[in-house]
């Protein structure tokens, strides 16, 4: 009994030797894990801004398409005769205002009268990358790669945005 009383007795001030010794950091194990963190933070960061640029550049395309759909929508109830359109307009919208504030529908279609004011457009959407709601447009006559607007209609948009995306194109070619 004696010995296991002893026995018993090295082990818990054992156990209290090692609990004590491991319960604070020593000032060198401190910098170590310190300088290890500030190598971690300063890797995370590059990835942090490519993430970001990323979700940015699919904002983008969501912005893009969503106006396009918008154009394309309306230049398909013109062609149905839905609404009464200018000459030279061509059938498509003549501003983007145009989708935002909507049109006056008032023609017959198969199958009844359509009328009130039809929108293609909640709201011009921000360009994410110049945070302005302002977007190059380009007319049907324009030439593909045109800087300059028509001004008779609006057949297509781009960014104004002069930036380099990702894949290494401009955000103005999208």
């Amino acid at each position: 009994m004696a010995l296991e009383a002893k026995i018993r007795c090295q082990a818990i001030a054992f156990a209290r030797e090692v609990v004590s010794s491991a319960a604070g950091m020593t000032l060198l194990e401190l910098i170590i894990a310190i300088g290890i963190l500030v190598i971690l933070a300063g890797a995370a960061l590059p990835l942090v801004h490519v993430t970001i640029q990323r979700e940015r550049e699919a904002e983008l395309h969501r912005d893009l398409r969503e106006i396009r759909n918008a154009i394309d929508h309306y230049k398909d109830d013109a062609d149905k005769g839905l609404f009464r359109v200018a000459f030279e307009t061509e059938g498509y919208p003549p501003d983007l205002d145009t989708l935002v504030k909507g049109i006056q529908m008032g023609s017959n279609v198969p199958g009844g009268q359509v009328t009130g004011i039809v929108r293609f457009l909640r709201r011009i959407p921000k360009d994410p990358m110049t945070g302005r709601p302002e977007w190059g447009q380009r007319a049907v006559r324009d030439a593909p790669d045109a800087s300059s607007w028509g001004g008779k209609n609006v057949f297509d948009v781009y960014s104004l945005s002069q930036g380099t995306a990702l894949n290494g194109t401009k955000y103005s070619d999208w």
